[in-house]
């Protein structure tokens, strides 16, 4: 199956495109420089010229403050970019797989979102993310929606950040109020590539199962790898956030497929799994 990646040197892309390898997938690996989303013309002459069976579009403006300052960078990517990777998708026959976040929602339901709930996102990135899960699924007829929270697999990510600070001797102060569902980048490419495999439609949400806070999530690494940093919990009111967030964005996924529960196991099992890569 030839399979396109768009964005394939991000935090997910990564680690999808070494497992499509992997599994013997006839791989395109696409980055900015190779394809502009923004651009149309750009769009369908690259996957015109390729024609592959699955597009996967990683591609994204994520860093949620910036998009709150941003909006029209933030729309231009998350969501006509993924319009007009829609739209190439329909013209070569490809399935579409669009790469959402947790962050569609509000936050306010008091416990982790499924398939079917509802979107109300809080911030510009949010509601860029789902402007693009409307677009899609208007602009092409086969279309995979996968939502995904709080990735960790390769640097930049919130994990690796602690830990350079802690190793550094910095106080840490994270928020305690805020939940979601740490999801290592590497098991949610392996649920991926299950569902590509089969060309499974609709919207699916990929995270490690359970949620926790950043607090709690900090304070589960530093006890795996055996570092004592100062840590203090505070309320997200005293952190200087440009854009809101959700006060429990945590995923669950009610949407039924073979072989996920297996990919997708507890976050404290993946996050041991991912700092051990890093030690070793």
């Amino acid at each position: 199956m030839r399979v396109a990646v768009i964005g394939s040197s991000g935090q997910l892309g990564g680690h999808l495109v070494r497992i499509l390898d992997d599994k013997k997938y006839d791989v395109i690996s696409l980055q900015h420089a190779d394809i502009e989303c923004g651009d149309p013309e750009s769009v369908q002459v690259v996957l015109g010229s390729i024609e592959p069976e699955v597009v996967i579009n990683c591609a994204a403006f994520t860093d949620v403050d910036t998009c709150q300052n941003q909006p029209a960078e933030a729309f231009c990517v998350n969501a006509l970019g993924a319009l007009y990777v829609a739209q190439a998708c329909a013209r070569v026959g490809s399935l579409c797989v669009y790469i959402s976040t947790d962050f569609v929602f509000d936050g306010e339901k008091g416990e982790s979102y499924a398939e079917d709930d509802y979107p109300n996102p809080i911030n510009v990135y949010g509601a860029s993310k789902h402007a693009g899960e409307m677009l899609i699924r208007q602009a092409c007829p086969q279309w995979l929606i996968v939502r995904m929270a709080s990735l960790f697999g390769k640097t930049g990510n919130f994990v690796d950040m602690i830990l350079r600070k802690a190793r550094m001797g910095t106080s840490l102060r994270v928020v305690d109020d805020v939940y979601m569902s740490p999801t290592y980048a590497y098991d949610a490419s392996r649920a991926l590539e299950q569902l590509i495999r089969q060309r499974t439609t609709g919207i699916f949400h990929l995270a490690n199962a359970g949620r926790c806070s950043w607090y709690e999530l900090a304070k589960k690494t530093f006890e795996i790898i055996g570092l004592s940093p100062v840590l203090e919990s505070i309320h997200s009111h005293d952190y200087p956030y440009h854009a809101r967030r959700p006060k429990d964005s945590s995923l669950r996924r009610r949407a039924r497929h073979d072989g996920l529960d297996t990919c997708l196991r507890p976050w404290q099992q993946a996050l041991e799994v991912y700092l051990d890569t890093k030690t070793n």
